[in-house]
């Protein structure tokens, strides 16, 4: 073929050469023609400068005409939006901008296409920000009613802020003001955002409003009219410090592209944890449930465990099938449950068992076993106790909303506690808690902490019938929070016990029973109440912690506090704790 086509290619190479010669041969005879001829071209009538002229020898080539090119066509030009919003747009929103291709800042709202401000009810919002009401920690009240706040803005004293003016940053200040009106000027006290936590906690009658994203656990997150940011049940439609703001302008200008966070509050980003004393349905609230019904401890208090993401349950006591009918009176300290009794864990939605507890041996290893298979069963996670030591020593990694929660505890050691051997303690051999080792705790906390989880670890450590925190319960909670822990929380205590901040880290030393039978056993009955603390996470951060006071009514059942026996026992509370 390649030869073959070869060929075709010379044969026309020669072709063209004949027919070449040909042509310059006809017009050299052409133009010794005309040159010989008498005819006068402008017979013709054509122009004689029209007429093309030849040189001797040369071709006539026919003039053409060049085909002509189309313009290129140029794409459309982009037009320019000129965007305005103010100085004082929160520090989260003011980042979360990005100007699209085609927009850019305007430097005053008259020379703005679009305006991004403060807005009111008329034009529905396109982006909403949460403002949060706070406080110090050890603060007494929970909240306030929509007039009080708006009493306060207006300068007239009212009780709860003891006529110290709200504390808030300069940014807040504006947006408030172009949504509320201007206050009046002893209403407001403007500090750096960076100062307003300190400056409250130093004068801690004073209140302060801050950005939702601005929480963090050292402040007490107060209630308006009953809405709370930190509540699973918030309403933002019903909340006085939700601030809308809107795009307004040219309504041509396509906003779409505007990259306007729609909130600094989204629901799906938050967990709540709740976190509970000793559960040990034994004695005489084994033998109240008996009488009542198997969930009756939890008829005041179930709903609200149960609402949260994470429900923690820290239940001392073997299940057994070998176990009898409860005595409201034991002659010895060896306790179980009977297994019908798991139904008083599903009424108040347990997510998670803690096993740390001195007695969970007490009736031997086939009812420890028997105990975490009911566990496994129901696929609930357990911690700080296992199958053996080295099953206790294995973290619970929980994620929920994006938050990543891990949970660790341990036992202090009961022959530490007692100083007589026991077998309460996990080993190679057979079940039990997870003996403290603050070594390993630490640097287990330093891994989890490594790949984003918060962490909560809890202890089964000594116990004192006070409510101040003994030297080595601070010490020893003290160590876990310097590793790195996120909250640690005491589940040995049955008196409950004060708090503190450690390294960033919250430490309750003790939130007292949350289902057993101490009623009325106490010195001045201080075990008639306790602590449920519920704590939030946001966007894989901690940020508040709200404290739930309940009392017991009998030796099974507890309900949340009224108002004037939880003034009080908070009082007493942050007192011990130094506060």
């Amino acid at each position: 073929m390649k030869r073959h086509f070869i060929g075709r290619i010379q044969n026309s190479a020669q072709l063209s050469c004949i027919a070449g010669t040909s042509i310059i041969l006809f017009f050299l005879f052409a133009s010794l023609f005309s040159a010989c001829s008498t005819t006068d071209r402008s017979s013709t009538g054509i122009p004689g400068s029209l007429i093309p002229t030849y040189t001797p020898g040369s071709i006539l080539l026919t003039p053409t005409t060049k085909p002509t090119q189309p313009e290129p066509t140029l794409a459309p030009t982009q037009p320019t939006y000129r965007l305005w919003f103010p100085d004082y747009l929160p520090d989260k929103m003011r980042s979360s901008i990005v100007l699209p291709q085609g927009y850019i800042l305007a430097s005053t709202p008259e020379d703005a296409d679009v305006v991004l401000d403060v807005g009111g009810q008329e034009l529905p919002p396109n982006s909403q920000w949460t403002y949060a009401l706070v406080a110090p920690f050890p603060t007494i009240a929970d909240g306030i009613s929509l007039d009080d706040l708006q009493a306060t803005w207006a300068g007239i004293p009212i009780e709860p802020f003891n006529g110290s003016p709200l504390l808030m940053d300069s940014s807040t200040l504006q947006v408030l003001t172009a949504y509320l009106g201007a206050p009046t000027e002893m209403a407001v006290q403007v500090l750096p955002a960076g100062q307003l936590l300190d400056y409250a906690w130093e004068h801690q009658s004073s209140w302060a409003i801050v950005p939702f994203e601005m929480l963090e656990p050292r402040w007490k997150v107060l209630s308006i009219d009953g809405q709370s940011p930190i509540h699973k049940d918030f309403d933002p439609s019903q909340y006085a410090l939700n601030i809308p703001f809107v795009l307004s302008g040219d309504v041509r200008v396509p906003t779409d592209a505007l990259s306007l966070p729609l909130t600094n509050r989204d629901a799906t980003h938050l967990t709540t944890v709740a976190m509970t004393g000793v559960t040990a349905m034994v004695r005489a609230t084994a033998f109240t449930m008996e009488q009542n019904g198997y969930t009756y401890p939890a008829e005041d208090i179930g709903s609200l465990l149960s609402q949260a993401d994470i429900t923690h349950i820290s239940n001392e006591i073997p299940f057994s099938p070998d176990c009898g009918f409860p005595s409201p009176t034991m002659p010895n300290l060896v306790f179980c449950s009977r297994p019908a009794y798991i139904e008083l864990l599903k009424a108040v939605g347990t997510d998670i068992v803690e096993l740390t507890g001195d007695h969970f041996m007490d009736y031997g290893a086939d009812a420890t076993l028997y105990t975490l298979q009911m566990y496994n069963d129901l696929g609930w996670p357990y911690f700080g106790g296992g199958a053996n030591a080295e099953d206790a020593r294995q973290p619970v990694l929980l994620e929920n909303n994006g938050n990543k929660i891990a949970f660790m505890g341990c036992n202090i050691g009961c022959q530490v506690k007692t100083e007589i051997p026991c077998d309460a303690i996990a080993t190679a051999d057979h079940p039990g808690a997870l003996e403290c080792d603050f070594e390993a705790a630490g640097n287990e906390i330093s891994n989890l902490r490594n790949i984003g989880y918060s962490v909560i670890f809890t202890f089964q450590h000594r116990e004192y019938y006070t409510y101040t925190t003994e030297p080595i319960l601070a010490h020893d909670f003290g160590l876990v929070a310097n590793a790195g822990a996120t909250i640690v929380s005491g589940s040995q205590a049955h008196q409950p016990h004060g708090f503190s901040f450690d390294n960033g880290a919250f430490i309750h030393y003790g939130l007292g029973n949350l289902f057993f039978d101490q009623y009325h056993y106490c010195v001045n009955n201080a075990c008639d109440d306790a602590f449920i603390d519920r704590h939030v996470f946001y966007d894989g951060h901690y940020i508040s912690t709200e404290l739930i006071t309940i009392r017991f009514v009998d030796y099974a059942k507890p309900r949340l506090m009224t108002a004037e026996e939880r003034s009080r026992f908070l009082n007493i509370i942050f007192k011990a704790s130094g506060w």
